[in-house]
């Protein structure tokens, strides 16, 4: 199918559906993909039967797939990422606040590096020259590891709760994190790193990729120019 055709069936079929309803689906998606139709309705508390209709919309517009297999669940097509990407634009533009979103992205950046330095230093530590598994046999060492957290911990959810009082999709970020943290402290520590769970580094990986969507950038593209960098890491430090 042409790029043109595509454009056309996209707009022919989009045209009665409600632009949250396309934005929050497409970035359910976005973040969530491969995921189930319950799975991407719970992620913005969205009515199933709506978001069940809108995926068959989507997938007869060619902006979302159905797989089948290992990886099962809807996904996102090239062509559905780039259309969420334009409703995210169009919607931070009109509130016009892709200055404030830009700049809350330029904080997490700074603090990016430190939160995937305490997740390796969590799952391993240098013998030598040699990285092993860590044992959590040195509470001390751990104790250091979980100190670095909840420094990052106080600067990263007051960001985020100034980022939701602008844009409502940001809500829950905090939250979610507030409770990953709350288990680590009473030891379930596997809500720092575990992939299975809404852990630490599953939210925080997903509010970077909700960053990057929202304002069309790539993980290849980052930067963090040097001025901006020392700030963050003097107000770390303080």
């Amino acid at each position: 199918m042409t790029n043109l055709a595509v454009s056309n069936l996209v707009v022919s079929n989009l045209v009665h559906m409600s632009e949250p309803e396309q934005l929050f689906v497409l970035h359910a998606l976005r973040l969530r993909g491969p995921a189930s139709d319950l799975e991407l309705a719970s992620r913005f508390s969205l009515d199933l039967d709506e978001v069940k209709s809108t995926l068959e919309v989507l997938r007869r517009c060619e902006l979302a797939r159905l797989y089948e297999g290992r990886l099962a669940g809807w996904m996102l097509t090239a062509t559905g990422r780039a259309e969420g990407e334009r409703l995210l634009a169009e919607q931070l533009d009109r509130l016009s606040l892709r200055g404030a979103v830009a700049a809350s992205y330029q904080q997490f950046l700074v603090m990016n590096p430190e939160l995937l330095s305490i997740c390796t230093d969590w799952q391993v530590h240098l013998v030598g020259q040699e990285e092993v598994l860590n044992d959590h046999l040195d509470t001390a060492r751990d104790a250091v590891v979980l100190a670095r957290l909840a420094e990052l911990h106080e600067h990263v959810v007051p960001l985020l709760e100034q980022l939701a009082a602008g844009l409502q999709r940001f809500e829950g970020y905090s939250s979610r994190l507030r409770y990953a943290h709350e288990r680590i402290g009473i030891g379930q520590t596997e809500w720092l790193t575990g992939p299975r769970i809404d852990s630490y580094h599953t939210v925080w990986f997903e509010l970077h990729e909700d960053f990057l969507a929202t304002l069309g950038r790539r993980r290849s593209d980052e930067r963090v120019d040097y001025d901006s960098a020392e700030d963050g890491s003097a107000e770390l430090e303080e």
